[in-house]
């Protein structure tokens, strides 16, 4: 039997601080997926630098660290038969305005003015984003 496809889920300070955090792990578990790992934490300068590696040097970069670092997130390792596909579909558009209503971003996000964009959540966009984003977050890897 194949080993199931992971996804490195996170739920957001804005998500944790709005009370979302039931509400998004079970829209992902009533989909059909199943989490693996889960830990509300408060991330680091380093680990956000590692993590949004390609947004460093750019304008928003500095917002982005202090908001995500602003107060506790969750993050969480999900599997499943195209999770990684899946998720980003349940999860929205980046852009919670124009997130279709549906999705938790369509339905729990909206535009907070001018700044870094407060989206509830991040879900990998890759497999190869995922191992990368799951060793971070937990020091995991497919391999385990």
């Amino acid at each position: 039997m194949a080993t199931p496809e992971r996804s490195l889920v996170l739920i957001k300070p804005d998500g944790v601080k709005r009370g979302l955090v039931g509400e998004i792990l079970t829209r992902i578990e009533r989909k059909g997926y199943r989490i693996v790992e889960l830990e509300m934490m408060t991330a680091n300068p380093e680990m956000l630098a590692d993590h949004y590696e390609e947004h460093q040097g750019k304008e928003f970069f500095p917002a982005l660290v202090e908001f995500m670092s602003s107060g506790p997130l969750v993050a969480a390792i999900v599997e499943g038969d195209r999770v990684i596909e899946g998720i980003r579909a349940l999860t929205g558009k980046t852009d919670p305005t124009v997130a279709l209503p549906g999705t938790i971003r369509g339905d729990f996000g909206r535009g907070w003015g001018p700044g870094v964009q407060q989206n509830l959540i991040h879900a990998s966009d890759s497999t190869l984003s995922a191992e990368r984003e799951m060793e971070i977050w937990f020091g995991w890897n497919r391999a385990d």
